[in-house]
């Protein structure tokens, strides 16, 4: 069974399942996805976020400000201490840096990105890393104020030094859809290379929709398209690549402590 290790839930486009939620999730589970990360992208929108959350044994939660959901104020390191510690969270993020698109907040993307740091580390959970053109200061970030429960790179679309040094720190490597992009041709050298215990498989759904859904509307569902793809690559069955990446799932997010 697949789990899809970085979804947003509550941003899907649902006009395909009759806007409901319920058959979104049930349609991924009929491909054999036993298992969702929602990940939270901006502290205020969490609460709204939890109720799908609440509905679903099999949905987890993280709590997190996207570095691209800036405001005026830096995030509010009591209000993210407080989510972080709530039961149903998971981890600490979406966090990061991104300096693709927005180079111009980099002071205020590395203040934000290191006080989820910080928090994560203080409750011993692990962090969701958003890096995009940040490879160094982002490397370092974590070097500097990242705890002993390590984290993710997800949808990694970075080179292999970047994902072998983070894999040396403790970090593990999620791809999403991006692997299965004709133009991705790196990337899927790097797919080659990270170790099976160190390797998620997600969507990043509503966004990055895999081949041959390119330029639709992702869901849950298409994380089987990014795991075919990886063990197509790699050369293994479609149940021993799932079987690796839920295992790793669980390991990292500490599924089996949660009662």
């Amino acid at each position: 069974m697949l789990i899809d290790s970085h979804c947003h839930l509550d941003r899907l486009d649902l006009s395909a399942f009759g806007e409901d939620i319920s058959a979104a999730l049930a349609a991924a589970r009929a491909r054999g996805v036993s298992g969702f990360l929602c990940v939270g992208i901006a502290l205020e929108q969490l609460p709204a976020m939890m109720a799908i959350v609440d509905a679903y044994d099999d949905v987890y939660a993280s709590a997190g400000h996207h570095p691209l959901e800036q405001s005026a104020a830096p995030v509010q390191r009591a209000a993210l201490l407080e989510w972080g510690k709530d039961q149903r969270i998971v981890a600490i993020g979406e966090t990061g840096l991104d300096y693709f698109y927005q180079k111009e907040s980099a002071e205020q993307q590395m203040g934000n990105f290191i006080t989820h740091l910080q928090v994560a580390s203080e409750i011993d959970k692990p962090v969701i890393v958003h890096s995009r053109d940040a490879r160094e200061d982002t490397l370092q970030a974590i070097d500097r104020h990242a705890g002993s429960a390590g984290g993710v790179l997800h949808c990694f679309t970075e080179n292999w030094d970047m994902a072998s040094r983070a894999i040396d720190r403790g970090f593990y490597i999620s791809l999403s859809g991006i692997v299965t992009f004709r133009n991705a041709a790196e990337l899927r050298e790097v797919a080659k290379k990270i170790p099976l215990d160190r390797l998620l498989v997600e969507t990043d759904s509503p966004y990055l929709a895999p081949v041959p859904y390119r330029g639709k509307s992702n869901q849950p569902a298409y994380v089987r398209e990014v795991a075919q793809c990886i063990a197509d690559l790699r050369g293994l069955s479609l149940d021993k690549l799932a079987s690796h990446t839920t295992a790793n799932f669980k390991r990292l997010f500490r599924i089996d402590e949660i009662g």
